[in-house]
């Protein structure tokens, strides 16, 4: 292991970080010169990068507020509504929770049979696969509108 190459090198990429053993080299400051130009576009770009980032998190969160807002704004209209939707998402998520554990005991039960038989696997998914996905979407959206407010603190990030 000694005799191949070390595991890592170190380098001093400062402009004025020529030695004297290759001052005299004129290739080794233009290898210099063209390192420090590089390490300075990298800079630039990653500023770059780091500009586009805020202003993508910038529009994120204003279209968030402005979810939050419509949401509050139906949920002051519709506050009993609101309060029937909290409810109800509540009740379902227990039967959601047993729905699962049925599907989830199912699939223990046959997964050889779907590993051997497509016709089993595709069986088992035309047999849950669009209930679940529509009670997921009806849980989510009694969820939603029923769940509290962020309070301001929590909205604007502080």
């Amino acid at each position: 292991m000694a005799d191949g190459p070390p595991g890592f090198t170190q380098f001093d990429i400062s402009a004025n970080s020529i030695t004297a053993s290759s001052a005299g080299s004129q290739g080794a400051a233009g290898d210099a010169t063209e390192t420090n130009r590089l390490l300075r576009d990298m800079i630039a770009l990653q500023t770059r990068s780091c500009e586009l980032l805020g202003e993508l998190v910038n529009q994120v969160s204003l279209q968030q507020r402005q979810r939050l807002a419509e949401l509050k704004a139906w949920k002051e209209a519709n506050p009993e509504l609101a309060r029937s939707c909290r409810q109800a998402a509540e009740s379902l998520a227990k039967v959601h929770t047993e729905f699962l554990s049925g599907i989830a005991r199912d699939a223990a039960e046959n997964a050889e049979d779907f590993t051997d038989s497509e016709y089993a696997l595709g069986e088992f998914i035309d047999r849950y696969g669009p209930r679940l996905a529509h009670f997921n979407g009806v849980l989510q959206l009694f969820a939603q509108l029923g769940a509290p407010l962020p309070t301001s603190d929590s909205a604007t990030g502080n």
